[in-house]
C-alpha cells in the first residue's frame, strides 16, 4: 500500500514545523475550544454568537495597490456566504487573511472564535481550504492522494483510510479511486481537491473560485456536495465570478470591487435594488446598436450597452414601460432579433453595482499568489504553512 511505502516520509512532515494537531472528533489543538483556550481567545468566542466568521476593519496593500479596503463582514455558522467580485476586486487576498495565509496590515479577522494571526495554528485544524486550482499529486491514485492527506493531519494509518474511502465515495470517484491522478478529467481533480479539504472534517470550508474552468456537469456536481456540507452543519464561505451559482447555494452574498465591500444581503433583496425588470434585446444590425440605446433610454434607467454582442439593456418599472419602449423602437425601424423582459438576476446587480462583469477586471496585485494552487497544503496544521513546491 502507498501509506506503507511512504511512511518514513509522512513521518517526516508530520514532525516538521511545531505542533502536531489531530482534526474531528475527540480532536485536541491548542487554543479556541479543543483545549482550554487562551482568556482573549475564548472572551472572543462569546462575543461572536452565532458568528463563524468576523471581519473588523481589514486592510492590506501591495505596494501602491490597496488589495482590502477597510473590510467588515459577520458570516453565520451553518450558511454559505457567497463573495462576488471581479478578477483583482480583492477576494482572494481577503481568503488568505482568513485562512492564515497572510496577515492584515491592520483590523483583525476572527474564525471560530479564533483571531487568525494569534490563534493561526489553532485555527487551521478547524478550517479547509480549496483553492482556484486542483492541487493534488498527479502521480498518486485518488487515494493514494487522501490518505496522505489524512496523515499529515496526524489521523492513525486505519482512520485515514477509512476517511479517504468515505470520501472517493461521496464525491464518486470510487470506482477510479486507484487510477494516477493524471488521468483524471478536470472535473475530477478538482472534487478529488475538495475532498482533500474535508479529510479534515472542516467546521468552516473556504472555496476560492473552486467551480473557474469547469464544465456545466462537473460544476453541478460540486454544488450538490456544497450543500450536503451546509447539511451536516459546516460554514462555507465561496467565492465566485459564476453569479448562478451564489444566487443558488448562498443564503447571502457581498459585492467587493477594489478592496470594498460595496453591497451585501441576501440575493433576493440585492435583486431588489434594481428596482423593477430588465428589458433586454439584440439589435439585428450592428450599425443601428447606438441608435437603439438613444431610442431606450428615453423610457427606462441603468442604461447598459455591448456593442460587441450587438445588446441593449436598461431596467424598466413594468410592463407598460416595456411596451412603450417597444413601439419607439418598432416605428424607428430598427430591426431586433431577440428580445427579452425577465426579472432582474445577480449578474444585473453586479453589472449595476460595480459598472462590469464578474469577469472583466485584472488579477490582484499579491506576490504570493500561488498558495491559491495549492489548496488544503497550504493550511496543514502544526504550523506548515508553504505546501508542496511545484
Amino acid at each position: 500500500m502507498a501509506g506503507t511505502r511512504r511512511a518514513p516520509r509522512l513521518r517526516k512532515l508530520r514532525n516538521q514545523g511545531g505542533v502536531p494537531v489531530k482534526i474531528g472528533a475527540g480532536a485536541t489543538a491548542p487554543g479556541c475550544g479543543f483545549q482550554p483556550a487562551p482568556a482573549n481567545c475564548h472572551k472572543k468566542e462569546k462575543q461572536l454568537g452565532s458568528a463563524a466568521i468576523v471581519v473588523e476593519s481589514v486592510r492590506k496593500s501591495y505596494g501602491s495597490i490597496q488589495a482590502l479596503d477597510g473590510v467588515d463582514l459577520i458570516i453565520e455558522e451553518g450558511t454559505v456566504f457567497g463573495l462576488l467580485g471581479p478578477n483583482g476586486a480583492g477576494k482572494t487576498t481577503l481568503v488568505r487573511v482568513l485562512t492564515t495565509l497572510l496577515k492584515p496590515d491592520s483590523g483583525r479577522a476572527v474564525v471560530l472564535g479564533c483571531d487568525t494571526v494569534r490563534d493561526a495554528v489553532a485555527l487551521r485544524s478547524r478550517i479547509g481550504l480549496a483553492g482556484q486550482y486542483a492541487a493534488v499529486d498527479q502521480t498518486l491514485t485518488g487515494y493514494e492522494n487522501l490518505e496522505m492527506v489524512g496523515r499529515l493531519y496526524n489521523l492513525g494509518a486505519s482512520e485515514a483510510r477509512r476517511r479517504a474511502d468515505d470520501l472517493l465515495e461521496r464525491i464518486d470517484l470510487a470506482e477510479a479511486a486507484h487510477r494516477p491522478v493524471r488521468t483524471y478529467s478536470g472535473g475530477m481533480q478538482r472534487r478529488l481537491d475538495l475532498a482533500a479539504g474535508l479529510v479534515g472534517r472542516p467546521e468552516v470550508l473556504v472555496m476560492d473560485e473552486p467551480t473557474t474552468g469547469l464544465d456545466p456537469r462537473s460544476r453541478l456536481e460540486l454544488w450538490k456536495i456544497m450543500e450536503e456540507m451546509v447539511t451536516e452543519g459546516a460554514t462555507l464561505l465561496l467565492t465566485t465570478q459564476y453569479l448562478e451559482e451564489a444566487d443558488r447555494l448562498a443564503s447571502r452574498v457581498a459585492v467587493i470591487d477594489a478592496g470594498r465591500l460595496i453591497s451585501e444581503g441576501t440575493p433576493d433583496e440585492l435583486k431588489s435594488q434594481m428596482h423593477g425588470d430588465v428589458l433586454e434585446m439584440t439589435i439585428a444590425e450592428a450599425g443601428e446598436v447606438e441608435r437603439a440605446a438613444e431610442i431606450l433610454g428615453r423610457h427606462g434607467r441603468s442604461l447598459e450597452m455591448d456593442r460587441a454582442a450587438q445588446q441593449v439593456r436598461m431596467t424598466v418599472a413594468g410592463t407598460s414601460q416595456a411596451l412603450s419602449a417597444l413601439r419607439d423602437i418598432d416605428e424607428s425601424g430598427v430591426g431586433i432579433s431577440d428580445l427579452q423582459l425577465r426579472h432582474p438576476s445577480l449578474d444585473d446587480v453586479f453589472l449595476a453595482l460595480t459598472g462590469r462583469t464578474a469577469e472583466s477586471g485584472d488579477g490582484e496585485a499579491d506576490p504570493q499568489r500561488d498558495s491559491g494552487r495549492r489548496g488544503i497544503w497550504s493550511i496543514m496544521p502544526g504550523g506548515r504553512r508553504g505546501g508542496r513546491g511545484r
